[in-house]
Parts: structure tokens; sequence; C-alpha cells
């Protein structure tokens, strides 16, 4: 009868078979028997069985040999090996429309991209059938109109993009380990993935919250886990291992593989090794010979291990490296990969059964590091096995392993929908021919598909349990793109200046060849002509400042039946401070300034024409100045006389006539002053400049002038 405290563990591996019989005792597990056997063929293959018949013929002989010691053995723990999941890159893109991204779309942005690595996977391993569960992912980089961002959310842009790694675990990796175990008379109790396994006896859930790399290195691969922030964030396998440290023996002192692999395990324990070659020759080989001659492969292997640990952790260092597996003993390994990840040497360690915390091992002969995978199968396996879970979706059953918390994003994935699929469709754009041109007017995108767990409203990243009934609903299609002539005439503006004010100017349209209303929707294929302004007049005459061209005239009268033109009245049009005319061509940002014309006095044309329109003379009368004026020149307008303050207008039709010259005279004077005899009689005399004279004297400027009477 079956012990029911024993646990039995099985590490199915590419060249042996390891079976461990464990108890539980005092929350500690007791190591209670080991066996370990060689597979006597190529059943095995980077980890994943080819030849179920052989490999289940060594499974029974384990079994077999384990029953002798501890009786009946019935059911098994076992491990999806490390190396037979399936790492892909792959990356997804989505327009956005240019509103703010939200997390939603975030994520299935990130579901597109895992279910591209998913179709990448099955296009790479046809021979594998079946479909691939996705074990987890991790974003890469994120891109926002084609420039790497840190973080999509609330980001505005026309297109998002993301790259992601994913992994993924072969359904006929389970199948093909259950049917092992079935023909050697065995039931699968519960099953793990080999790098879980092992760091769960490694790295506890408290330490995961650091960031660290744990290796296992095999003879056929190396197996690559890495933890950050309390979970495992990514798997990763590189084909390269311990076989190729024990070929390069091989090729370098001509000595048989299996001569070769016993070499390689006597290198950490002795400094000489003595072999025969395949010719038959004795050979003493020095460890540090032996090293010197496959440092090569050392440094190659190191080198293809560091890149995926990079790859793996976002091209960063993790904190530490853990190595396990029997090609961790690898000579001089934990310093090269110390010194490509620029690590202390301190950081990257083999670690060996020691380490385990609660594990009781009283067999001193498997303390080494190729026994702590074997050893986590076995507690992992029991403790923290693959949950296979049932939800349904839309209806469907939908079976989930829950290597990790279960959300609706892995119902998606599982499920097989597309998730490109669930948004609603685009609506369908408009090809405008504009001025010769095609411009694409796209519809309005579709929404997100609603989502409910159980009923209720719920998101991707929401967990999921067992039974959940989840139902998607297809996201709302969008609008067909609509755009009006005035619409599109927003696109064509252009903005212009005038006297410092900013004006928007429109091209005048034509659609299919005929003048459109601005209210017009156009249809798809619709030909749209636009001629735009392309003089200062004609800009002028677009935003309806024609007006201001006129008072930008030329200002001229016609003078005695003569044009005259004055440039000192007339307007000016500027562009850009440079003098212009309405001919002047025009382009979007100029500076236009028009200078209005101005209407001149008579007194201010005469200025300009030279003309004299008064004769004056100073002249004294009985002591007080006197300003003697007469009129020379007379300027009429339609007949009518011009005061010397009345306005000229542009165009007006002057007659100018000089009067002939004529000397001022005495009497005169009283035309300016008031003057009155009063009670005066008699005699009186006329004086110009204290000399007698007549009323009748011609004048000159400053002569004094008087009156004087008998009683003066």
């Amino acid at each position: 009868m079956e012990n029911p405290k024993q646990t039995f563990a099985l590490d199915i591996g590419t060249r042996t078979i390891v079976g461990i019989i464990w108890e539980e005792r005092d929350n500690r597990a007791e190591i209670k028997h080991c066996i370990v056997k060689e597979h006597q063929e190529r059943a095995m293959l980077d980890g994943q069985i080819h030849d179920i018949t052989s490999v289940a013929r060594v499974i029974r002989e384990v079994k077999e040999e384990l029953e002798r010691k501890c009786g009946p053995l019935k059911r098994a723990c076992v491990a999806a090996a490390g190396r037979t999941l399936k790492t892909e890159q792959a990356a997804a893109k989505m327009e956005t429309g240019g509103r703010p991204i939200r997390k939603e779309d975030v994520i299935h942005l990130e579901l597109m991209a895992v279910q591209k690595a998913e179709q990448q996977v099955a296009e790479k391993f046809k021979g594998a059938s079946g479909k691939f569960f996705c074990v987890g992912y991790s974003v890469l980089y994120y891109y926002l109109d084609g420039e790497q961002i840190g973080n999509l959310v609330g980001q505005n842009g026309s297109e998002a993009s993301v790259e992601i790694i994913a992994t993924f675990l072969p359904k006929v990796v389970i199948d093909s380990l259950s049917s092992a175990l079935n023909r050697a008379g065995l039931e699968m109790e519960a099953i793990t993935l080999e790098p879980i396994a092992a760091i769960h006896v490694l790295i506890p859930p408290s330490m995961r919250r650091l960031n660290v790399a744990l290796v296992d290195i095999g003879a056929g691969t190396s197996d690559i886990a890495v933890t950050d922030k309390g979970t495992i964030i990514n798997y990763g396998m590189v084909p390269i291992a311990g076989d190729e440290i024990t070929e390069a023996i091989s090729d370098q002192f001509l000595i048989d593989f299996p001569v070769a692999e016993q070499v390689k395990i006597q290198l950490s324990a002795k400094d000489t090794v003595t072999v025969k070659d395949i010719l038959g020759f004795e050979l003493t080989l020095e460890k540090d010979e032996i090293i010197r001659a496959i440092s090569p492969a050392i440094e190659q292997l190191a080198d293809t291990i560091a890149r995926e640990i990079l790859r793996l952790n976002h091209q960063h260092s993790p904190k530490a490296v853990m190595l396990v597996g029997g090609g961790s003993l690898t000579p001089n390994l934990p310093e090269l990969l110390a010194e490509k990840l620029q690590l202390p040497k301190n950081r990257v360690a083999i670690r060996q059964i020691d380490a385990l915390e609660n594990v009781i091992i009283p067999d001193e002969r498997l303390r080494g590091p190729e026994f702590v995978t074997p050893i986590g199968i076995g507690i992992s396996a029991k403790k923290n096995p693959l949950q296979y879970k049932t939800v349904f979706l839309n209806g469907q059953p939908v079976h989930l392993f829950e290597i990790k918390k279960l959300t609706v994003a892995d119902a998606l994935l599982a499920s097989g929908l597309k998730i490109s699929q669930l948004y609603g469709k685009p609506g369908l754009a408009k090809i405008i021919r504009f001025n010769g041109k095609a411009v694409a007017f796209p519809g309005k995108f579709g929404s997100p598909p609603k989502i409910f767990v159980n009923g209720k409203p719920a998101s991707v990243d929401d967990e999921i349990r067992e039974g959940a009934e989840i139902t998607v609903e297809k996201g709302d299609d969008g609008e067909d793109a609509k755009i009006t002539v005035e619409e599109l005439m927003k696109e064509g503006k252009i903005s212009l200046f005038v006297n410092d004010q900013e004006y928007s100017l429109f091209p005048s349209v034509e659609v299919n060849g005929k003048k459109a209303d601005k209210r017009r929707e156009l249809k798809d294929r619709d030909i749209v002509q636009c001629r735009y302004a392309k003089t200062i007049g004609e800009a002028l005459a677009a935003i309806g400042l024609k007006d201001l061209l006129k008072e930008a005239a030329e200002f001229s009268v016609t003078v005695n039946n003569e044009r005259k033109r004055l440039p000192k009245f007339s307007g000016k049009i500027l562009k850009n401070g440079a003098e212009a005319t309405p001919e002047t061509p025009i382009q979007a940002g100029d500076r236009v300034t028009v200078t209005r014309r101005k209407n001149p006095t008579v007194e201010e044309l005469a200025s300009e024409f030279h003309w004299v329109l008064k004769q004056d003379m100073p002249v004294t009368f009985n002591g007080k100045p006197v300003l003697l004026s007469k009129r020379v020149t007379f300027v009429r307008r339609d007949g009518k006389l011009l005061d010397d303050k009345d306005r000229v207008k542009s165009g007006d039709v002057l007659t100018v006539e000089r009067a002939e010259d004529s000397p001022f005279i005495f009497q005169d004077v009283f035309r300016f002053v008031d003057y009155s005899t009063g009670d005066k009689r008699g005699n009186y005399k006329i004086l110009r400049n204290g000399k007698e004279g007549t009323f009748q004297d011609r004048l000159t400027p400053g002569d004094k002038l008087e009156i004087i009477w008998p009683d003066q």
C-alpha cells in the first residue's frame, strides 16, 4: 500500500531521470531516497520527450528501484522543463485618433502583441501540435508616434505601439509527460515548471521583491528565470550548457564524449586527471591546462547566458545571479558572468543543497547544485502545483494553468479570441482630391469591448476565479468620416496681419468644378479645387478690406487743366516694412500696413506747389504794429473761391489765378485798424517815417505811419 506521507518527485531531464522520495516532518522536507538513471537512447531532446516508450522505460526502472526501498508508488510529481518554454518577442500597434490613451487601451495593445507572439511561436514550432499556453509576458518598450516613451497612459498621439516578450508552454509537453508516466504505471499527482521549482526552494516569496536571476545549467540547455517586485517576471532558455563544455574537452584532447564528461566532472575535485584518448594513448592532464584549452567554450557559455539575462531583464543587470545545475560547476563561469553583467564577483554564486531552507538531506552525495532542481520539483510540485482551472467565456469553457494570478486577459488569450477584432471597427474614411493631391480623412474609431465578469462590468486586468462567467461584447463601430467644405478650409487657412490685426484667409473653393457653399458635406472621391489669394489686393478683397485699397491710392488734383500728383498726401502699402503695391505677392504670416490717403488744406497744397497765397507787410501806425495783407493767388473749385483752411480732395479740379503785383499805400492801413477822428477838427498831418506824406504814398516794410492833429 502506498505510504501517504511520502511524495515521489521525478526530474525527467535530457540525459538523466532523477527520482526522489521525501517526507514532511515538522514543516521540514526530509529527503529519504534518491535514484539517478541515464537514458540509454536519445529519447529526450532539449527537455522535450521524443520517445515516450524509452522515457517510460527509464521512469519504470527508477520507480521499481525506489519501490524496493519504500514500498509501492502510484503517483508522481513532475515538472515541465524550462527548456520547453517557448519565448518570443513581438510588437503590435494601434491608432489612437489623438485622444488620451487609457489603461484599457494599453492592456489591449499588449494582448494584441502577445497573440502575435503566439502566432509566431505556432509557426516556428509546427511540430509541436496543439495549443500553446501563455505563462507570462513582459513589456520591453512602449512607443508613441514612433518615439520610445516610458508610459502610454494619458498620452496624446496618432499611433501607439508596444514590444513585448512572452513565454509559452506547449500543450504537447503536458500530454507527453502524462503519457510517459502512465506507461510506467504512474499517475500525475502535480506539475510545476522547472524554473519555478528551483526558485521555490532557493528564492522564497519574501526575496522575490529583489531583482534576481536564477540560471539552471543542465546538459543541453540553460534555463533562466528572473524575479522582481515580488513575482517571477520572465523565463528564458539558451540552447547551450554543459554539453558544449564536454564537447570542447573531447575535441581538444581527442577523447570520447563519455570520457570527456567524466573529465569535466573531476575538474571540480582534482588537479590532475588521467585518461586514454581514442587512439589508446594515456594522457595525464593538468586542471589549468584543461581550463586554458576549453576557455573559448566557457567564454561563449558565459556570454550567451549573460545576453539572455539582459534581454529578459529589459537590458539591465539584475542585483544578483544564482547558478544551479551540474553545468554551474564549469570552471571560471561565475567570474565570467559577473564580468559580463558588470556585477561584483560575490553577486554571482553557485547555490548548492545547503542553501535550501527547511530541507533535511542525510545523504552527502546529494549536496551538489545538480540536485537543487530535482528537490525543488518534489517540494514545489506538491506545495505550489500548476492549478488547472476552468472559466467560461461567452458560454464556452476555457482551461487555464494558474502559474500566476489569473485575469480576464489570460482567459481572452487562452480562448483564441482575436483581441484586435473585439474593438469596434473604425468608420470608413473619405479620400478627397484636394488641389490635385489625395487627402485621407479617417472615420471615428470604434469603442473598446464591453467586458462583464459574473454579470458585473470588468476590465481586462481584473482577477478571475474558478468557474467565472465572462462575457465579452464587441465594441461599437465608429462613424464614417464626415467633412464639410468649411472644415476642409480650416485645414487650408492661412494667417495674415493687416495693420497689426490678425486675419484668417480662406481660399475660394470649387467642388467638382462648381463653386461650393461652405456648409456642403463632401463625398468620397470629390474633387476640391482651392484658389488662394496671390497678391495683397486679392488678400484684402478676400477678407473684406477692399476699401483699404482706395485709401491707399495716390493723391492727385487737376490745376488749370494739368494733372498734378502729390506723393506726400498719397496712401502707402507696406509688406513686412517694405513698400509694396496691390499686385505684390503675399504669403502666410506676412504683415501688411496700409497708410490712408490725406486731404490737404489749400494752404498745405500751396506749400507743395510753391504758391504765394497772400502778400504781407509789417508797419506801425501811431506806434502800434500792423500787418498789412492781401491775397495774390486765388484758388477756386467749381467756381467757388476756397479759403486757406478748406480741404482739397484727390481728383478735385482747381482753378488758380495770380493777381497782378500792386504796392501797399498808406490808405491800406485803414483796412486793418479801427481808426476814428472822434472830436478832432482842423488840419492834420500825414507822416511816414517822420516826414509829411499822402494817403497814396507807397509803403515799404517797417514804415512808421502817423496822423497828427494840431492839438497833439
